[in-house]
């Protein structure tokens, strides 16, 4: 198997990678064979999943200008991935340009890139870390160089949470992180379910069972379970919705009319 250029030595290109495998889902390029095999795998039994992808993408965007419409203008993005076009220092600098952006994540491909996009940004960062060690996160140098948690911050766990098995504690994961949060800041939240799939749990069951198999697997909650992470948090307006039902700018957008478009779940919490 050929290695691109771009992969960092060290890794193993024989496994999937579930950030790998959503940017092909978005139409990027850092992705290998093998994650290919397992995304389209996966879409047999929900062909709906770039659209699902797209839906979470335009969720984001929108909670990060909403972000700093309520005057937080710095973010912390978990389990970041592989940052493909439109990503969250692109909308949150556009928008102003002092926005701060620490994104994490642990896939080696996804911390590489990331560094080759941000190069000579100096209100954006990568660390190498893992949502299940908040502390780790905390103090990583890169954090802690551009992030003031004195000051609010929002919080992002995109399509992340639903990849943390119950056995591994979210629930305290969140909770340590939301205790490190000062007053007004924001938890930003997208979550895998069956809730809104048009498809029976049976179909969709066949697409998490890809998971499953390349040891990555994708734990659907239920709302109440989604609503338990907003612990110590006030949900804003409109609540745990559809992706695309949470605050839309433009109700006829193609991603708004797609039905798969509605699987899964979103919201946004302040911290009193």
């Amino acid at each position: 198997m050929e290695r691109p250029a771009w992969a960092p030595q060290g890794i193993d290109i024989s496994v999937p990678s579930v950030s790998r495998m959503y940017d092909f889902y978005l139409g990027g390029s850092h992705n290998f064979e093998v994650d290919r095999e397992a995304a389209r795998k996966a879409m047999e039994f929900m062909p709906g999943l770039p659209k699902v992808m797209q839906a979470n993408r335009a969720f984001m965007r929108r909670a990060v200008r909403y972000a700093l419409s309520e005057g937080v203008p710095q973010f912390l993005d978990i389990g970041s991935g592989i940052p493909t076009f439109g990503n969250v220092h692109e909308v949150a600098q556009a928008a102003d340009p002092g926005a701060r952006v620490a994104y994490v994540d642990h896939d080696p491909v996804a911390v590489a890139h990331s560094q080759a996009v941000l190069e000579g940004n100096d209100g954006a960062t990568i660390a190498a870390a893992d949502l299940r060690r908040p502390q780790e996160i905390r103090d990583s140098p890169e954090v802690a160089k551009l992030l003031d948690f004195d000051r609010p911050v929002a919080l992002l766990l995109v399509a992340v949470l639903h990849f943390i098995e119950d056995s591994d504690d979210p629930q305290g994961a969140v909770a340590e992180l939301r205790d490190m949060l000062a007053p007004g800041s924001l938890l930003i939240v997208t979550h895998a379910a069956y809730e809104g799939i048009p498809l029976s749990r049976e179909e969709a069951g066949g697409a998490v069972g890809v998971y499953q198999n390349i040891r990555n697997p994708l734990i659907m909650r239920t709302r109440e379970e989604v609503a338990r992470f907003f612990d110590g948090f006030e949900l804003v307006e409109p609540g745990l919705v559809a992706m695309p039902e949470w605050r839309p700018e433009n109700t006829s957008a193609p991603e708004n009319e797609d039905p798969y478009a509605f699987s899964g779940i979103a919201g946004v919490g302040r911290k009193a």
